[in-house]
């Protein structure tokens, strides 16, 4: 670390090199004054006396204040503002200790309010011109008291500006520093929304096909030896499970790739009511019996209400075919004005699938809610489990 860069660190290195420069001004300038060559002088001019060890105390109060004036401001402003009044007691005129009050009303002007800054400048100021009005006689108007007053006046104002600076860069550091924290934040939520889609898509996708892949391999197993036609046929329908399972599933992974990618463009839209029957069709060549109903005129919806409809009825039929194989089960699709209702209902043993401890029905109660809807599950006052979703169909929606 270089010198510059330490002092820099350590604020007081610079206050303390100041006091001292301002001291040896003060112990060098009566001699300096004494070796110049005559000049010209205003009547109101006077002589700089002669160094004193009156000067020498007080110079020394004065300046060593100046090394703790961030600190203790107002400190260092009052002990600066009492040798320099006690100087002019004493008979003192012109002095570089002069420039101790100056500096002390800066530090103060740079940590106060507006208001307490100049009252402060004003005061000290007041101190200095009845001070030199009191002792050394000079006139209210002469300009040597009239520059000492000016120059507070301009250190107060300077210690206000760099005041009012900092705090103006400070707030934008600080509107800067909440807006990055906003959008790490908005960021980290897309990024946990776009997780929990993606999660639900493979869940639905590969629940639904995997428990239809197992019902079929058990019924291919069971009917091998004495009936191998239908085992050849719950083997057709293991292959064109995994097959449809295998296209949801690219088209799911498709997600995960880079924007820009020619792959993200799915090869096909997204399941919607229209493969209804078909997914219908599939349980019931399992082996579950299904009755449909569908209510109302049917109108298109917007995509994504129609792929959460879609989903829970998915969702809900492997539900049935893995823990209640032999109950019947009940399908509604009811067209309402402005919503539309999903229901499924079997009259199985009413329990929770999996015990309450799956992601099927929180699955099901996220894409619900995610697009304005309403999601209830429990067992059905007839007996059975009861799957309900009301989602909402404005009229004249984009399909």
């Amino acid at each position: 670390m270089s010198l510059l860069s330490w002092a820099r660190r350590v604020p007081r290195v610079w206050d303390i090199v100041l006091a001292a420069f301002l001291y040896i001004a003060t112990l060098l300038a009566p001699y300096a004054e004494r070796h110049a060559p005559p000049r010209p002088r205003p009547p109101w001019a006077t002589t700089t006396d002669p160094l004193t060890m009156e000067a020498v105390v007080i110079g020394l109060v004065v300046c060593g204040a100046l090394v703790f004036r961030r600190s203790h401001p107002r400190a260092a402003l009052a002990a600066c503002l009492g040798g320099l009044v006690v100087y002019f007691a004493l008979g003192g005129d012109r002095t570089p200790l002069d420039l101790g009050p100056m500096i002390a009303v800066y530090t103060v002007a740079l940590h106060s309010a507006r208001r307490t800054a100049w009252f402060t400048g004003l005061a000290v100021s007041l101190v200095l011109a009845g001070s030199r009005f009191v002792f050394a006689g000079e006139s209210l108007v002469a300009p040597e008291l009239l520059a000492q007053v000016a120059w507070i006046g301009m250190a107060t104002a300077i210690g206000d500006a760099v005041r009012s600076r900092r705090a103006y860069v400070a707030a934008i550091e600080e509107r800067a520093r909440r807006a990055e924290a906003t959008r790490e934040e908005e960021a980290e939520r897309r990024v946990m929304e776009e997780r929990l889609r993606i999660a639900r898509e493979l869940h639905d996708v590969l629940a639904h096909h995997i428990a239809l892949i197992n019902v079929q391999a058990q019924v291919a197993a069971h009917v091998l030896d004495s009936r191998p036609d239908e085992a050849r046929q719950a083997l057709g329908h293991v292959r064109n499970a995994g097959k449809e399972a295998l296209n949801e599933l690219r088209t799911t992974v498709g997600l995960l790739r880079r924007p820009g990618s020619p792959d993200d463009v799915p090869a096909e839209p997204s399941p919607g009511l229209d493969r209804l029957p078909d997914l219908i069709a599939s349980f019931t060549a399992a082996g579950l019996n299904v009755e449909c109903l569908a209510e109302g005129v049917p109108r298109p919806l917007p995509a994504p209400v129609e792929l959460a409809a879609f989903r829970i009825f998915q969702e809900a039929l492997t539900n049935v075919s893995k823990h209640a194989t032999d109950a019947g089960v009940h399908v509604r699709l009811g067209w309402e004005p402005g919503q539309v209702t999903v229901q499924v209902t079997d009259d199985g043993p009413g329990g929770p699938p999996t015990g309450g401890a799956g992601h099927g029905l929180i699955g099901m109660r996220e894409r619900a809610l995610s697009v304005g809807g309403t999601f209830s599950a429990g067992p059905d006052r007839r007996g059975g489990w009861c799957v309900h979703a009301v989602l909402p169909a404005p009229e004249g929606a984009l399909a």
